[in-house]
């Protein structure tokens, strides 16, 4: 069943401001703080684990109450590993969206499922994300390494509101029998239902622990990521069959001139033809993605923005590791 997308960003105060932007750094990153904590201060890692849309995007963005992570309906949306921090004076929580499980079929999904593997190696708490309609996890190896790590999981039953209660009384029950030592519950993402108790269950599974890091940070990822990120949000919307599959994007400028920030990004993709398709007659496709990615990225910076976006043959880079590990995807 194809994740349903969110209503698109609203406008809101912008997440920078007062300070510098430094492309290289996380977009939200102030001063750090030392690391201490009151007695009884609890923090961990909550890594969100799950098959191809179920709806681990649309979570994360509810839990940490911004937009993180890129939504869309198509399958394989998410592929890096995206932290996004939530602070109270006495809690931590790490929230890590995460690739969609599966088995892969080329260098790039096995890039994507590296990130799954590490969520589950430094998980303090797992949020296993299934919905009303599917009765296994699309890696079964992946479930089976989840039923004996010991660790406090959740099993969240996603999409409840496109079924009736029965079914969702019989996915409880169903998932339950699957994983006894977990507790499992049924979710709206999308709507938000059931999640404040679901915050309260997660902080008490945490362990006691001082900050992992800095107060006033929101996401381990650099603004370059984001805007790479919704420059692909675009493509993933405006293009059909093999075209968001095979594309890249490369922020490969970003000059901040107070007002105004500059910023010149790639598309990579594997063939010529793809190109061609990528731009559109008279360049209007590529004109339709940059003013679409360009409003998002004026919300997320709070500045105008000029956004130049050009296209580049890079042939099976899906496949190349070590493109692939200069893209981010084996480091």
């Amino acid at each position: 069943m194809a994740e349903q997308p969110t209503p698109p960003p609203s406008p809101r105060k912008p997440l920078v401001e007062n300070h510098e932007v430094d492309a290289s750094k996380a977009p939200w990153e102030l001063p750090t703080p030392a690391l201490d904590a009151p007695e009884g201060h609890r923090a961990g890692f909550v890594n969100i684990i799950g098959s191809p849309n179920v709806g681990k995007s649309t979570l994360m963005n509810q839990l940490v109450g911004t937009r993180l992570s890129i939504i869309n309906k198509k399958a394989q949306t998410t592929r890096h590993r995206i932290m996004g921090i939530v602070n109270d004076p006495m809690w931590q929580i790490v929230y890590s969206d995460t690739p969609g499980v599966l088995d892969p079929a080329y260098k790039l999904q096995e890039g994507m499922m590296k990130f799954v593997r590490t969520a589950l190696q430094d998980a303090d708490v797992l949020l296993v994300v299934t919905d009303v309609f599917e009765d296994a996890l699309a890696d079964p190896q992946t479930w089976d390494k989840i039923t004996k790590m010991g660790l406090p999981t959740f099993i969240l039953i996603n999409k409840i509101d496109l079924g009736d209660q029965a079914r969702a009384a019989e996915r409880v029950a169903y998932w339950k029998d699957q994983m006894p030592s977990a507790t499992v519950a049924p979710i709206s993402a999308l709507h938000g239902f059931n999640l404040d108790s679901l915050l309260e269950r997660i902080v008490e599974s945490l362990p006691e622990a001082p900050p992992y890091f800095p107060k006033d940070e929101l996401t381990d990822k650099p603004m370059r990521f984001f805007v790479a990120e919704i420059v692909r949000e675009k493509i993933l919307t405006h293009y059909k069959q093999e075209i968001p599959y095979s594309c890249e994007v490369v922020v490969e400028s970003y000059v901040d001139e107070g007002a105004l920030v500059k910023i010149g990004a790639e598309i990579r993709v594997a063939r010529e033809t793809q190109k061609q398709i990528v731009i559109g007659a008279r360049g209007n496709m590529i004109k339709r993605v940059g003013t679409d990615a360009r409003r998002d990225i004026e919300v997320l910076i709070g500045k105008k923005v000029f956004l130049d976006l050009y296209v580049r043959v890079d042939k099976d880079w899906r496949d190349d590791e070590s493109k692939l590990r200069r893209f981010g995807y084996f480091d």
